[in-house]
């Protein structure tokens, strides 16, 4: 049985609410992505952002995995950075934990509306092998990469 762990650890965790989701059918670079994109906002900000990102109407800047990627309107101007993509099904997920790490700061009675992401991480998460047959007896891998995301957000 795997021991779950956060990637970071605080001294005091009076002001701060932690959440994670773990093995989102997701590749990890496409999360890493989003998760640069949103650390630092605000978390009301953060899900603004999002929701736009869903509707396609705002980019998320790819800069690691940006291979043949297009460039999209605005995102030299705000990021400096004009490669990018609209990952809908990571902002699915993503939304999910912004609401799952407010849950928590609302239950630790926590000020929702001064809530900050001061941490958010992708990690990869388990494998799933698979092979899709092809002629002559030969075969191809077909293989789901999984995330692990976390997140933590403090009170200012």
């Amino acid at each position: 049985m795997p021991r779950w762990r956060y990637s970071v650890k605080f001294r005091d965790e009076s002001d701060i609410a932690k959440a994670v989701i773990r093995n989102v059918p997701v590749h990890p670079k496409v999360m890493t992505e989003v998760a640069v994109a949103i650390r630092g906002m605000r978390l009301e900000e953060a899900r603004r952002y999002l929701r736009r990102v869903k509707e396609k109407k705002e980019a998320v800047p790819f800069r690691r995995a940006h291979g043949k990627q297009a460039h999209r309107r605005g995102l030299a101007d705000r990021w400096g950075w004009p490669a990018g993509r609209y990952p809908e099904k990571a902002v699915r997920y993503m939304l999910k934990l912004l609401d799952n790490v407010e849950n928590n700061a609302a239950n630790k009675n926590l000020d929702v509306e001064r809530l900050r992401i001061i941490h958010v991480a992708a990690h990869k998460g388990i494998t799933l092998k698979r092979f899709m047959p092809r002629a002559w007896g030969r075969a191809t891998p077909k293989n789901r990469v999984h995330s692990h995301i976390e997140i933590v957000v403090k009170e200012e």
